[in-house]
C-alpha cells in the first residue's frame, strides 16, 4: 500500500526489539535537513536506523519522500547483517535522498565512543564525522 507521505519499514521496530530483550541504539535523520528533499518541496519525515550492541542493523524505518525506493538499502543491510558503520562508510551521492539513510547510520554510530573513533579513521577528510562526544 502506498501512502503520502510514503512509509517503509524492514526488520525490527523498537517495540519488537524491546519485547525480544535486544539491546539497541537508534540513529535518526530528518528529511528537513536533506537538500534534495527540501528542493523537492518534501521536507517532512525521517529515517531511523536501529542497530544492536554489535552495530548490526536490525531495523530501518522511513517516513518521507520515496521511502518505497529508499528502503531497499535497509533491506540489504538487514538481510546481509551489515553494520551501521558499513552503511555509513559507503558512498551516498550528493545531493540525493539516500543521504538521509547514510546520515541516520552516522547518527547511530555517533552514540558510541568506540564507533566514532573507528569511523573517523575511515571517513575522508572532506566529510566530517561528528560524534556526541565532541
Amino acid at each position: 500500500m502506498f501512502t503520502s507521505p510514503e512509509i517503509a519499514s524492514v526488520g525490527l521496530s523498537e517495540e519488537a526489539a524491546k519485547a525480544q530483550g535486544i539491546a539497541y541504539r537508534t540513529g535518526k535523520f530528518q528529511f528537513a535537513a536533506n537538500g534534495k528533499a527540501v528542493a523537492m518541496g518534501e521536507p517532512d519525515g525521517m529515517v531511523k536506523v536501529l542497530a544492536d550492541e554489535q552495530d548490526t542493523i536490525i531495523g530501518l524505518h522511513i517516513l518521507g519522500p520515496h521511502a518505497s525506493d529508499l528502503i531497499m538499502e535497509g533491506t540489504l543491510a538487514v538481510q546481509l547483517g551489515l553494520t551501521a558503520e558499513q552503511v555509513a562508510t559507503t558512498i551516498h551521492p550528493h545531493p540525493t535522498l539516500s543521504e538521509a539513510v547514510d546520515e541516520a547510520a552516522l547518527a547511530q554510530i555517533s552514540r558510541d565512543r568506540e564507533g566514532c573513533s573507528r569511523l573517523r579513521a575511515q571517513v575522508s577528510e572532506n566529510r566530517k564525522a561528528s560524534c556526541i562526544y565532541d
